[in-house]
């Protein structure tokens, strides 16, 4: 079954608050999880500074090196924020950037010249 970590949604509609959850990949987005790992407060309280994230590290961790469970990429930029995992760690999507082409390579290549239709 693979596993995925993610924020599930909760909360009145100008409350919201996310969980940081374990769950089957192929559920919904609010479905139920296999597990809670932590749950995120994006909003300031009075008197907060900061917003809350509360998380079982050693259970995110278990997921992770263990479980074989996939981070969303808004999981990843939470953990790498909180120290979980490191900042260019194997759950970072790979960058889709082509190598610029040299005028080298362009010599290089055999010319393809269009298909001419041959005479009858």
């Amino acid at each position: 079954m693979p596993v995925r970590l993610r924020l599930s949604l909760h909360g009145n509609r100008n409350n919201r608050i996310f969980h940081l959850v374990a769950i089957d990949l192929r559920k919904r987005r609010d479905g139920k999880p296999i597990e809670l790992l932590g749950i995120y407060d994006p909003r300031l309280r009075l008197g907060q500074e900061h917003k809350t994230m509360r998380w079982s590290v050693d259970r995110i961790t278990f997921w992770l090196e263990q479980g074989g469970a996939l981070p969303s990429k808004p999981v990843v930029r939470l953990l790498e924020r909180g120290g979980i995992i490191p900042p260019n760690s194997k759950y970072h999507p790979k960058s889709r950037e082509v190598p610029p082409v040299t005028s080298s390579e362009l010599g290089s290549k055999p010319a393809s010249s269009p298909a001419q239709p041959s005479p009858p």
